[in-house]
């Protein structure tokens, strides 16, 4: 029996490259354009750019790939490196990647509601190299509440004439079921379905992606991953940090929206579903939503804030009567929750 050898991180990504460069519409020759909207935001710093970089450090982006950052806030590529570096992880050795890495960013500042503003960044684009050619993949880090505005102006205003156009839209997809079918039917309308990816990044953390291998490939757990042996399962989200910024947000939408109907359901399913037929993105889909009759049962508390006992002073509530971490003195009183318990209970 020939002795397994373990590959290098090089020889996996040059692996990897190989199948991501055999498809017709993806060659390691064109020109490609990342536009982050919303490069300014949470997500952008602490997941998206840092992403970006790996890639691109170890060489699974096209040879001519430019990232253009978007957002309302007056910044340059030195206020976004400054802002993102920090979640790189990059080494000493890795320096002049790097430098490498930003002389690609750019950063255009404008309106999410104004058509000026994107014909200046499509201008900006078309200067890049080969940029009137280019494919463009636009990720859109922001809240729902400007998907419909920025999607109609890209696709006045910025779409490639000759490349192809992807729109990448994060989580949370509307605020309700009415809103996201609004929404969903206001994307389609500019869009065709196979230039539509709706992005849920907590599918993409490894040990997510490893809960199926976890569950039906374990000789150990999978046939007693059952309600006859599991009393119970719980799945907690805790971030050592606050709002941080995100306060804003956080009124609007709260902790519900923002990762209990997304990341947390997403993870439910994933260890409540039965076998799927196949590991294809379809079959795996029907199964999470097919058969499985969930009923929760919400419990909400921690930090909100109401009409405090004098006059225009805030009552802040929560665990201990302490404020929301990384809110501001004085900021306008909170809406939506920060803490939040459900009690999903899965049919047979």
């Amino acid at each position: 029996m020939a002795e397994q050898v373990a590959l290098s991180r090089t020889q996996v990504c040059g692996i990897l490259r190989e199948e991501l460069f055999q498809g017709d519409a993806f060659h390691q020759s064109d020109t490609h354009i990342f536009i982050i909207m919303g490069a300014s935001g949470d997500l952008a710093k602490k997941k998206i750019y840092p992403t970006i970089w790996w890639l691109f450090r170890d060489g699974l982006l096209p040879e001519n790939t430019f990232i253009v950052g978007y957002a309302r806030s007056r910044l340059t590529v030195a206020d976004i490196r400054k802002q993102s570096e920090p979640f790189f992880k990059a080494t000493p050795e890795e320096k002049l990647k790097l430098e490498d890495f930003f002389a690609r960013n750019s950063y255009v500042a404008g309106q999410y509601d104004d058509a000026a503003s994107y014909q200046r960044l499509n201008s900006h684009m078309n200067a890049l190299h080969l940029g009137s050619q280019a494919n463009r993949l636009f990720y859109l880090a922001l809240p729902p509440t400007v998907y419909e505005a920025v999607t109609k102006n890209i696709h006045e205003s910025c779409m490639s004439q000759i490349g192809w156009n992807r729109i990448i839209v994060e989580k949370p997809f509307g605020r309700d079921l009415q809103s996201s079918d609004r929404l969903s039917n206001h994307i389609s309308s500019l869009f065709r379905e196979d230039q539509i990816y709706r992005i849920d990044h907590y599918l993409g953390k490894e040990m997510v992606q490893n809960l199926m291998v976890l569950r039906f490939a374990n000789r150990i757990f999978g046939p007693i991953w059952n309600r006859d042996n599991i009393a119970c399962v719980i799945l907690t989200f805790k971030e050592p940090f606050g709002t941080e910024g995100r306060g804003g947000y956080f009124d609007e939408f709260g902790i519900i929206r923002d990762v209990m109907q997304n990341h947390l359901l997403q993870m439910l399913c994933l260890v409540a579903m039965e076998k799927p037929a196949s590991t294809n993105s379809d079959d795996v889909r029907d199964e999470k939503v097919g058969g499985q009759g969930v009923e929760m049962h919400l419990r909400g508390a921690g930090q909100q804030c109401g009409p405090g006992p004098v006059r225009g002073e805030p009552r802040w509530r929560g665990r201990g009567h302490q404020r929301v971490p990384g809110r501001p003195h004085g900021a306008p009183r909170v809406h939506h929750r920060h803490f939040c318990s459900r009690r999903p209970l899965c049919g047979e």
